[in-house]
């Protein structure tokens, strides 16, 4: 049984959203070299990445410039490539328009993933005992705050010092509630603040779930050497990522929103066959 061998065209070859997509992600990481030399304080991921719904320092414009800023050049590199060749044929497929909209909409979901998996799961365990002291702020839970542990909050130990530094300072246990109260709850605003999300991977795994589904026994060649059917090399890469996000890698990548790209992406996908009845896109 013959296989069609998957082979991007030359770089010419570009498709108008493409093209336009990785001329804005140069000329943003360009910027992003410009101005930190030009004002080494200023860093404009602090502004224009995606930082937690609710913490002080979000704005709704960030779900969109997260996705136009990335970590260093290999990041930069192997989203951009990625994008070229993966989303061409998809393009082509697409139309501009359709293409577009599939690009934001995977890039904003693989966010709200990212994030949810963060709000429903992550912070109700980090932030526990902190969250029962400051429901019911007595010495009590206090005690049951500096007698945690909980994985994942930065510099808590140092937090908990500066609260049992307080003890012998305050004139009576109220006072010392109050006064670990305010810390504490600077210290939670700090910490969900300090979240901060950039790149165009989700998108770009949105394209590969959607290369996988419309080019399935298309192969892809892992290495340059080993051949393996797209459909299998987005399984494998999805479960992969899956797999990291739930175990935690203890790297910077956001594994889950890899994984949300694809799963807003296959949720699109379904709804478009759905709505103009055209299965060849899976």
């Amino acid at each position: 049984m013959n296989y069609q061998q998957y082979r991007p065209s030359g770089f010419s070859f570009l498709t108008p959203v493409i093209k336009n997509l990785l001329i804005i992600n140069i000329l943003f990481f360009v910027a992003q070299i410009a101005i930190g030399r030009a004002y080494p304080g200023l860093d404009i991921v602090d502004y224009l990445g995606l930082r937690f719904p609710g913490a002080e320092n979000f704005r709704i414009y960030q779900v969109i410039t997260y996705m136009f800023l990335h970590g260093d050049f290999w990041h930069l590199f192997f989203n951009m490539f990625a994008l070229w060749m993966f989303g061409k044929p998809i393009e082509e497929r697409f139309g501009a328009r359709r293409f577009l909209i599939y690009y934001f909409v995977t890039g904003i979901g693989a966010a709200v993933f990212h994030y949810g998996v963060i709000w429903l799961w992550d912070l109700p365990q980090m932030f526990e005992y902190i969250n029962a002291f400051l429901l019911n702020p007595d010495v009590y839970t206090l005690q049951d705050v500096l007698a945690s542990n909980p994985e994942g909050l930065y510099n808590f130990t140092e937090v908990k010092s500066a609260i049992a530094a307080l003890q012998p300072q305050s004139a009576t246990p109220e006072i010392w509630v109050q006064n670990s109260l305010d810390l504490l709850v600077q210290y939670k605003s700090g910490m969900i603040s300090s979240f901060n999300v950039i790149g165009a991977s989700g998108a770009v795994f949105g394209i590969l779930l959607a290369f996988g589904m419309m080019f399935p026994n298309t192969l892809i060649y892992l290495y340059f050497a080993i051949p393996i059917k797209a459909k299998w090399f987005v399984m494998i890469y999805g479960a992969i990522e899956l797999f990291q996000g739930i175990r935690g890698s203890g790297s910077n990548v956001a594994h889950l929103a890899h994984v949300g790209g694809m799963v807003f992406g296959f949720l699109l996908i379904k709804l478009w066959n759905r709505r103009y009845n055209r299965p060849q896109y899976f």
